[in-house]
């Protein structure tokens, strides 16, 4: 199996269908980073965060602090070869946790630079599968901004052989949950 970041950003800890797809596929593989963002909260993007990720000479000690651990999330994707996300659909977008992550790495000149013809992304050579899951049906439809959200930020930084997981229908009762549940499991594993 490759090297692989599992970053799960659901607030529902055990109870979370997203991170219990992404444990049963993965379940006694090697080579796995993992990062609980709701478990382990990130900084919240906001002026000292901002002006953190900038770097330069007169940071406080709060502000190094937050640069390192940016450059430790970094660190973290460049030494894999796939990502998998768990992003479940919390008011039509992914949780606030897993944007954190993406507003720390996001760095220019570090993840991403400027050109003349717009930003370019400089992590690359990554699969990147994103396990998503709703209570009802949103993937067709104009309300799954999930998927372009993800596909955005993830192309901003580089990262363009994106694959979802879709496990919809989690709360519209026990046999569509339960075949949205199977089909999602035998597709992240074949992806995996």
């Amino acid at each position: 199996m490759k090297n692989t970041l599992v970053l799960k950003s659901s607030i529902l800890g055990p109870h979370s269908q997203s991170t219990l797809l992404i444990d049963q596929v993965l379940e006694g593989k090697n080579g796995i980073i993992e990062r609980d963002l709701a478990e382990n909260s990130l900084p919240v993007l906001d002026r000292d965060v901002a002006t953190a990720l900038r770097g330069g000479e007169n940071l406080s000690n709060e502000q190094k602090a937050i640069l390192a651990l940016s450059d430790q999330l970094i660190d973290e994707l460049k030494a894999v070869d796939q990502v998998v996300i768990g992003a479940p659909m919390y008011n039509f977008m992914v949780p606030t946790q897993l944007k954190n992550w993406f507003d720390m790495i996001a760095r220019a000149g570090v993840t991403f630079t400027y050109t003349e013809n717009g930003p370019v992304g400089l992590i690359e050579n990554k699969k990147v599968i994103v396990v998503t899951t709703r209570g009802g049906l949103h993937k067709d439809s104009p309300r799954n901004s999930i998927e372009s959200y993800l596909t955005t930020m993830l192309g901003f930084i580089g990262l363009t052989d994106v694959e979802f997981v879709y496990a919809e229908a989690l709360n519209m009762g026990d046999e569509p949950a339960q075949a949205a549940r199977e089909k999602a499991a035998k597709q992240l594993k074949d992806l995996v």
